[in-house]
């Protein structure tokens, strides 16, 4: 195994090789918050003047709609998204007053993961700090972990609206909605493996909930793009419907109408049951992994490939070494 500091400073190296013939970051389709790990930097922050991250809107009967707010950057995540999502969760998880909650991206797409091109800066390491950081001390859930996980702490049903793309942490948000309607066209992607890494916003809970586990190894070592249709016959989205939002409206609206003391108990009741091994082991077992890749070898060498970067990979660990 090359030491830590060679494989850093190639992977900084294969970095200005890619600025130099000029490949787009932007367009980059990311993960979740695995690239930004070893790759990334201090994130973008809001001020005053710039538009929020995520915008929340009340009806008369109680039902929150919340919407991802960078459409311009296809609501790529990066770190002022990550704090937006979790604060707005967390005050909802607050709020005896909500009915239901739906949850929806602006512009062409509902979320297409890291905004790779604002990350792709300088303090890689602080921006991991971040991310692998707790925001409150009684939480086992990390800032990387807690825009898919929090979620599931608010008491009131939540629905997500898929359309046009749904990439690495963008699902895994969408995973920690109570419902999911897709487009049957849009496109889906566990897509943490193009960057050598696991899934890392808390998708090791949310999947076994939905889908077999041999169905989670091969979306999740593949990375490959499928449809919604598809994920609705995988069952990791509700159904495919032609209006997403329309049809979350819906059923929110017919939540709304239920007792809200059984709505949420039957929330918790499932969430308890329906899994055996604890939600704290998963998320701390999650984090541990994706520890032992970051800045790994073989990691950067996956990553610098997107940009046309060769490296050899090396014999893998398998977790002895």
């Amino acid at each position: 195994m090359p030491p830590r500091y060679l494989s850093t400073a190639l992977f900084k190296r294969a970095a200005a090789n890619a600025s130099l013939i000029r490949i787009s970051l932007h367009n980059a389709a990311a993960p979740s918050t695995a690239f930004s790990r070893s790759f990334s930097a201090q994130p973008e922050t809001n001020n005053k003047n710039s538009e929020p991250r995520v915008t929340t809107a009340v009806t008369s009967n109680g039902i929150v709609h919340v919407k991802l707010n960078r459409p311009d950057k296809l609501n790529a995540l990066d770190l002022g998204m990550f704090e937006a999502i979790a604060e707005t969760a967390e005050s909802l998880a607050q709020d005896k007053s909500i009915r239901a909650v739906i949850l929806s991206g602006e512009g062409r797409a509902f979320c297409t993961g890291l905004d790779v091109k604002s990350i792709a800066k300088d303090k890689p390491f602080k921006t991991m700090k971040q991310l692998l950081s707790k925001r409150c001390p009684e939480s086992f859930s990390n800032l990387a972990q807690d825009p898919g996980y929090l979620w599931r702490q608010v008491r009131a049903p939540v629905i997500c609206a898929i359309h046009g793309m749904c990439f690495g942490g963008g699902l895994q948000i969408a995973l920690g909605a109570d419902m999911r309607f897709a487009t049957p066209d849009c496109k889906i992607s566990i897509m943490e493996a193009k960057w050598g890494l696991i899934p890392d916003m808390s998708a090791s809970v949310t999947l076994r909930e939905l889908i077999p586990i041999d169905v989670a190894k091969e979306l999740t070592m593949t990375g490959r793009i499928f449809s919604g249709q598809e994920a609705a016959a995988l069952h990791l989205v509700t159904r495919c419907v032609d209006d997403p939002l329309a049809e979350a409206e819906k059923v929110a609206k017919e939540i709304a109408e239920r007792n809200p003391d059984a709505v949420a108990a039957s929330k918790k009741l499932f969430q308890n049951n329906w899994i055996t091994k604890s939600e704290e082991e998963a998320l701390k077992y999650e984090e541990e992994l994706q520890r032992t890749l970051l800045g790994s070898w073989n990691q950067i060498a996956t990553a610098v490939d997107n940009f046309g970067v060769k490296l050899p990979y090396i014999n893998r660990k398998d977790g002895r070494e």
